[in-house]
């Protein structure tokens, strides 16, 4: 008999066979870098199933864990130490890169052989906010240079103004002298 175990959520799905079910809450997962992820997933069938979790992505693909639940999983090397597996399916991934990012594929099959699989896919970005901090701090090295660049032509407007008006005192003292001369002369 088949069972029907779904809801018309919008970021959900379900497939459905007649010895194994499969529900995927969250089949497309946005993360950031060094953050935990859940790929959470539920299954039904008769009997204990082995299940599989593979993953593919532009640097290739790999399987990364096999187990039955209740027994102790069999984990790729890659991701030694940064996966965690749940008898319902689950794996959690520990502390994310951009490389994580990619399609996890697993793949639920019964003890009589009929399976089923279904897909998460998984985008992890950089952190924003160090790029940001960046950009601050060089604003405000921006601004610094500015501002003493402002003064120092202030510095020198003041400068040339008070040279000028000695220059244009001295001319006056010197057209003055040379008229006085000349009065003297006649």
């Amino acid at each position: 008999s088949t069972e029907v175990h779904c809801s018309s959520r919008t970021q959900e799905s379900c497939v459905l066979f007649t010895g194994v079910s499969l529900y995927i809450p969250q089949s497309a997962i946005n993360a950031t870098v060094e953050e935990d992820i859940l790929l959470s997933v539920e299954y039904s069938c008769h009997g204990v199933p082995t299940i599989e979790w593979k993953y593919t992505s532009n640097w290739g693909a790999q399987k990364i864990v096999e187990w039955k639940p209740g027994t102790q999983a069999n984990i790729s090397q890659s991701h030694k130490n940064r996966l965690c597996t749940f008898d319902n399916g689950s794996i959690q991934l520990f502390s994310v890169g951009v490389r994580d990012s990619g399609y996890y594929v697993i793949t639920v099959t019964e003890h009589l052989g009929s399976s089923q699989f279904g897909t998460i896919v998984l985008h992890v970005s950089e952190i924003l906010y160090e790029d940001l901090h960046f950009v601050a701090v060089f604003l405000a090295f921006l601004a610094a240079v500015a501002a003493l660049l402002i003064s120092l032509m202030w510095v020198c407007n003041k400068c040339a103004y008070k040279f000028q008006r000695k220059r244009r005192h001295k001319l006056r003292e010197s057209a003055t002298e040379d008229i006085e001369l000349q009065d003297v002369e006649c």
